[in-house]
Parts: structure tokens; sequence; C-alpha cells
């Protein structure tokens, strides 16, 4: 499957493509079949991601598939709705989506293959506390990319961020 690792202040991510969509953002060094040139669309993801990381970009214009039930498709859509720089509770996106169980949003949230370019780090818990995240280096990536986007949104620069060590293979 075409992907393309990048050199990210969260460490190494891996973009995946198939058929004309992204599919998958990975942490860490993406492996497997015989490298190849990126393609359009992701050397596209990789322009936007490194806009994102720089603080001149808070969304993403790519087409993505992810893969899931019907339920955790739903879930991806809604997290999709939340805007730059703002969160929603668990219970926010059960209630958006017709689900009577924040628990199961936790875990298709947790469950999202495309990470970032689907921003389930918007999602906190229903008193406003951070909550969990399952990539990168947990909370501490969570609370990263939410201060990246309120920075890139107020103008100031993404360099103001310290770099975030996060293990390369979580």
């Amino acid at each position: 499957m075409p992907h393309v690792t990048l050199h990210t202040p969260l460490g190494e991510l891996t973009v995946f493509e198939d058929e004309g969509a992204i599919v998958a953002v990975d942490w860490g060094r993406g492996y497997g079949a015989e490298p190849a040139p990126p393609t359009a669309l992701l050397r596209r993801a990789a322009a936007q991601l490194h806009d994102y990381f720089d603080g001149v970009r808070t969304g993403f214009d790519l087409p993505l598939n992810p893969q899931g039930s019907e339920f955790r498709r739903k879930v991806w859509a809604a997290l999709g709705r939340i805007p730059a720089g703002e969160t929603r509770s668990y219970l926010d996106i059960a209630r958006e989506v017709g689900c009577r169980s924040p628990r199961a949003i936790g875990q298709a949230n947790g469950s999202n293959p495309i990470p970032i370019l689907i921003p389930c780090h918007r999602v906190v818990a229903a008193d406003g506390s951070i909550g969990g995240y399952s990539g990168g280096g947990g909370i501490a990536t969570k609370r990263h990319l939410l201060a990246l986007e309120a920075r890139a949104l107020s103008g100031q620069e993404a360099a103001s961020l310290p770099l975030l060590r996060c293990p390369a293979n979580p």
C-alpha cells in the first residue's frame, strides 16, 4: 500500500493511501512493502500535515476513507465536524450520532484509523477534563495537538510550543 513517513514534533507519522484516499495515519515508521515514490495524494497529505505542525493550517482538504463499521464511520464523521480549536465531549458526540453510550463513542474514537486528519484529539470528558488518547505519547500528544491548534488560531508561532518527545513505536 502506498505510504509516506513524515518527521513531526510528535515523532514519525506514516500516512497510507488506498484507491485514491487516505486510509490510515500510524504513529511511527511504516514498514512492509517495498518503498515507492509517494503518490500525488501522499505528497499533498504530507504538505498539509507539515503546514499543520508549522501552525499555518488547522484543517485538511484530503479524501479520507476510514475502514470500520457503519457506527464507527458515523462517529468519525461527527469528529470531522468539530472545528479546530474547539472540543466536544464524548456525550456531545453520542447525542449527535443518536447513541446512548458515551463509552461506545470513546471506543470508536480510540479506534480512529486516521488520527489528526479525523480529529479525535478534540474529544474530551463531559466535565471538561482532557480524557484519554490512544495515539503517540497519549495524553501529552493530545494536549500538544490542542495547544498547537489554539496557537495557530491565535496567530502565535507553532515554534513557541516545546518539542514533545514521544516513543517511536508506542
